[in-house]
């Protein structure tokens, strides 16, 4: 019975690393499109989670520092497949940006493609559609009625005035303030425990234990070894302890981190930043690529699991006191409206970046209606619509 339960866990773990590898292969377009692309495959398409329970854990990631989408990620897979399945899910997504970005801090990957070319631009046009259908499935279940479409508008109006992490963080406590005093009772998505999960809370606690401590632990480890290696863990790991905001938030803050220093130029700095916008995948994989060119493959291995690091404990470290406290009924009433504040701030970000970034003309506007009718109304799987989408990217580019 061991071996067959062992077997059926393998299975799982490797039907999870397979899911997020596509996925990691084709996901274009930053953070907010990573959603889309996970609410696809895996609300939609496998059915691995409902509705109410993605809502209720991109909430929750983006309540928390660090890259959501990687977050995200990290929680289906725990809940698929154990902590093995987080392991794999954050390995296939984040391993072939990190390869792209490793090999082109070596040079290797240059082709003399510029940044700029057309079926990048292609690849922004999808993210597009993607990020609108994502909104159009969540608003419909998240913002059901007048409440909560007039808290999904005000969410976007506060992601607005404060275009910052700060904004971000307003929105989703304001949600939840006004979920509190206004949307107590009724039908919810949030009743009911919708994702199963075997992390407890004793390993929850000594998560945040190693978490707290290895944010205070490190610089003082650091400045006393004198070590490289433990400044740069140090660095990287409280980047993405602290950083709100994803991964254009974390690729600016990481200039001062290590171009003062003198460890990377400020060239090669930029020329890796333009790169991490080339490829899919979380933009946090740019530490990947800075470890290269600092001191190679197994640096960049160091920065890479001094950065997702947080995440990890972040993730298991709450998710078993949030499934608990999510089933009171004053935590129902703030989630729902911390629900549909996420819809709020998903809408935001689908006017700056996503739209302003891929709809630069009237082909572009066109472009983006037909991938968004593939994936609407002929349920195009979404690799096959970024594929098309780069394809006439560079044609239009090549015709203009």
């Amino acid at each position: 019975m061991s071996a067959i339960h062992r077997s059926d866990s393998a299975r799982c773990v490797a039907e999870v690393f397979f899911a997020f590898l596509k996925l990691g292969l084709t996901s274009f377009g930053g953070p907010i499109a990573h959603l889309g692309y996970f609410r696809q495959e895996f609300v939609e398409r496998r059915k691995w989670l409902d509705e109410a329970a993605y809502a209720d854990v991109v909430a929750l990631c983006q309540f928390l520092p660090g890259p959501a989408s990687s977050q995200v990620g990290i929680a289906i897979g725990l809940s698929r497949a154990g902590f093995a399945g987080a392991l794999a899910a954050w390995t296939a997504f984040t391993l072939p940006s990190a390869l792209a970005l490793v090999l082109f801090a070596y040079g290797i990957s240059a082709s003399g493609v510029p940044l700029d070319s057309g079926w990048l631009h292609g690849l922004k046009v999808a993210a597009v559609a993607v990020v609108a259908l994502a909104i159009l499935g969540m608003a419909r279940t998240l913002t059901p009625d007048r409440q909560r479409v007039a808290l999904a508008i005000v969410a976007t109006l506060i992601a607005f005035a404060v275009p910052s992490s700060l904004g971000q963080i307003a929105a989703i406590i304001f949600g939840g303030v006004a979920g509190a005093l206004l949307l107590r009772g009724g039908g919810s998505p949030a009743g009911e425990a919708h994702l199963p999960l075997t992390v407890n809370r004793t390993a929850g606690t000594v998560c945040l234990a190693l978490f707290a401590g290895l944010l205070v632990g490190l610089p003082l480890l650091a400045a006393a070894s004198h070590s490289q290696d433990l400044a740069l863990f140090d660095k990287f790991f409280r980047t993405g302890a602290l950083v709100f905001g994803g991964g254009h938030v974390v690729l600016p803050l990481l200039q001062s981190e290590v171009v003062s220093p003198g460890w990377v130029s400020n060239d090669a700095f930029l020329a890796g930043y333009g790169a991490a916008q080339a490829v899919p995948g979380p933009l946090f994989t740019f530490a990947a690529y800075l470890g290269a060119v600092i001191g190679g493959a197994g640096t960049a291995v160091l920065c890479l699991a001094a950065i997702f690091l947080p995440s990890f404990l972040l993730v298991i470290g709450v998710l078993p006191f949030w499934q608990e406290l999510r089933r009171l009924p004053i935590a129902q009433s703030m989630l729902r409206g911390v629900n549909a504040s996420v819809v709020g701030l998903l809408l935001a970000a689908f006017y700056d970046p996503v739209w302003t970034s891929g709809i630069l003309s009237k082909s572009d506007f066109a472009l983006a209606a037909a991938d968004f009718a593939l994936l609407y109304l002929w349920k195009a799987p979404p690799w096959l619509v970024v594929v098309l989408s780069a394809v006439a990217g560079q044609a239009l580019a090549t015709l203009a």
